[in-house]
């Protein structure tokens, strides 16, 4: 009889369980947020707290599903992963500040400049990530510009079409 864990067709891999408990975990506190949230039934017959209910449902099958797949032999179908065998520190102090300065300015420089900000900083992490040149400042121009062209329509949207307010720079709505 062997004793090797690693043939075993049950083995348990901490990590992969501790995925699945944790999707479990993370759709339970939705589902307690999503209480707290009126049901009062808006537009179609469909509350605001819908969403919430279907995201956390979707994510409390999910975690059984990975801990159903862990329980019966582990993610037999996952390949080596790719990439460094440590992280890139560099990379995640780059997209930590841009995300940080995003929750920080959001309400002083609104939702355009920095989201714009966010996406220049966390495309800069992303290609410290890679080992690629971090980029000069006509980069940073280029990316920024870049972030403003995806940031904007994002407040527009928002803003005009389904009437979230947004923090923005003036009071026309626009910007």
């Amino acid at each position: 009889m062997n004793n090797d864990s690693s043939s075993s067709p049950n083995r348990h891999r901490a990590g992969q369980l501790a995925m699945g408990i944790g999707a479990l975990i993370v759709a339970a506190v939705l589902a307690v947020g999503a209480m707290a949230i009126p049901s009062d039934a808006g537009y179609a017959g469909v509350g605001p707290d819908f969403l919430p209910w279907v995201v956390s449902a979707a994510l409390a099958v999910c975690g059984v599903m990975l801990i159903r797949e862990v329980l019966t032999g582990g993610y037999r179908q996952m390949e080596e992963p790719s990439g460094a065998a440590r992280g890139a520190r560099r990379a995640l102090a780059w997209v930590s500040a841009g995300v940080l300065l995003n929750a920080a300015l959001i309400t002083t420089i609104g939702f355009i400049l920095s989201c714009s900000l966010c996406f220049a900083l966390a495309v800069r992490g992303l290609r410290a990530s890679e080992g690629k040149p971090i980029g000069d400042v006509r980069q940073t121009v280029k990316d920024a510009l870049i972030g403003v062209a995806i940031s904007a329509p994002v407040y527009w949207l928002f803003t005009k079409l389904l009437a979230v307010n947004l923090p923005g720079i003036t009071g026309s709505g626009w910007i």
